[in-house]
């Protein structure tokens, strides 16, 4: 009977302790489930918890004869002190997970670098010095801006070819092509520009502002307010962008009118024979079109009102070599498109002619006709402003 009660005892110990060794394992199961960053803890706890569990056991089976009931309350008081160790040692785990998150963005915000944060600092320092300060980061976002052509004082736009919303008046020889009219054309040089003025004097009509003293129909040699001052105002406006700008106003115009693209000629080839080598040259002009405010092309800007900007560009049809002409002609096709993206209107159609207009100096050499003799000077301020803008978008 004693021997009996003894068989029972021990299957029923075996039986709870199966029981144990099931509900550790559940929780073990759960904490792996709750937490993934728990995994190697776990397992290491689950050897050591197994490897425990056997040495009990063996100890159990060597000291039964000598006191099993001794024995059966070690074994069961192990299982209860490990179960306790591991939930003890799972909260402690979570205490400092939660601690070790909390300092990880801690260090982020504060810029600490740790072992976990130190990847993460360091794209974030090598972005901030890819920015560039306030003021020039301002001056390099491109706003898009609603636009509108005046049509009082203008001229409606006549032309012949249009490369999608590029409209192009064509009075040269050339029967032109789509491909002849693709902007397919980029810039080695994307820093310097080179502005100059064939005809300097070119003026327009005074306000109250820019009362000026003129020294012919629509022309003044005052420099502040003649074709020149919006020159300045484009370079202005492109050195704070970053572009190194060359602005020439001497007089080529002045005092004979004629001979202007000789004596031009001369200035820009010792230009760029010097330390101003660019590819990007501009010869800045007035509309000659019109001799008094009956003309005067504009459009709005956002809530400015800005003269419209014209394009002439040369070619060797007249018999003068210009191995550069088609270039100079797809560099007009790509400003011309993108300020059409920005700020349609802004320009009105391409020429495109015969004459060689010295752009033969330049691999991106372009006449830019800023409003005409009905224009103020302010108005022409406000495009330069706007054409920029969109020379910054075409030179990234």
């Amino acid at each position: 009977m004693f021997n009996v009660a003894i068989i029972n005892l021990k299957s029923l110990i075996k039986y709870t302790v199966k029981i144990i060794i099931a509900l550790l394992l559940s929780a073990m199961i759960f904490n792996y489930l709750f937490s993934k960053k728990m995994i190697a803890l776990n397992y290491n706890f689950q050897v050591a918890y197994i490897n425990i569990i056997s040495n009990n056991l063996a100890i159990s089976a060597i000291h039964e004869e000598e006191n099993e009931t001794l024995g059966i309350a070690n074994i069961l008081g192990s299982e209860l002190i490990i179960f306790k160790e591991i939930n003890t040692s799972n909260k402690r785990m979570l205490e400092d997970n939660a601690v070790l998150a909390n300092s990880q963005e801690t260090d982020v915000d504060n810029n600490i670098p740790n072992e976990n944060a130190i990847v993460q600092n360091e794209k974030v320092k090598n972005e901030e010095e890819k920015i560039p300060d306030e003021a020039s980061s301002n001056n390099n976002i491109i706003e898009k801006l609603p636009t509108e052509v005046i049509e009082a004082n203008n001229k409606k736009d006549v032309f012949t070819n249009t490369y999608g919303s590029v409209k192009i008046r064509n009075e040269s020889k050339y029967e032109l092509t789509d491909e002849m009219m693709m902007p397919t054309v980029d810039f080695n040089n994307k820093q310097d520009i080179l502005i100059f003025h064939t005809h300097t004097c070119e003026s327009y009509t005074p306000t109250e502002n820019t009362n000026y003293v003129a020294t012919g129909n629509f022309r003044t040699t005052d420099l502040n307010f003649s074709v020149a001052h919006v020159g300045e105002t484009l370079t202005t406006n492109l050195k704070s962008k970053g572009y190194n700008v060359t602005h020439d106003q001497s007089y080529h115009d002045y005092p004979a009118y004629t001979g202007s693209y000789n004596r031009s000629y001369s200035t820009v080839k010792k230009l760029l024979s010097g330390d101003c080598w660019t590819e990007f040259v501009i010869d800045l002009h007035r509309d000659a079109l019109g001799s008094s405010s009956n003309y005067a092309p504009s459009v709005k800007i956002g809530e400015e009102v800005g003269a419209q900007l014209m394009f002439v560009i040369g070619t060797d049809g007249g018999g003068l070599e210009h191995p550069n002409w088609l270039n100079n002609f797809k560099l007009a096709v790509k400003i011309q498109e993108k300020a059409n993206e920005l700020y349609p209107g802004l320009f009105k159609p391409i020429i495109l002619r015969n004459s060689r207009y010295n752009q033969n100096l330049a691999s991106g050499a372009c006449i830019i006709e800023v409003g005409a003799t009905g224009n103020t000077i302010e108005q022409c301020d406000v495009s330069m402003k706007y054409l920029a803008n969109v020379i910054a978008e075409i030179m990234k």
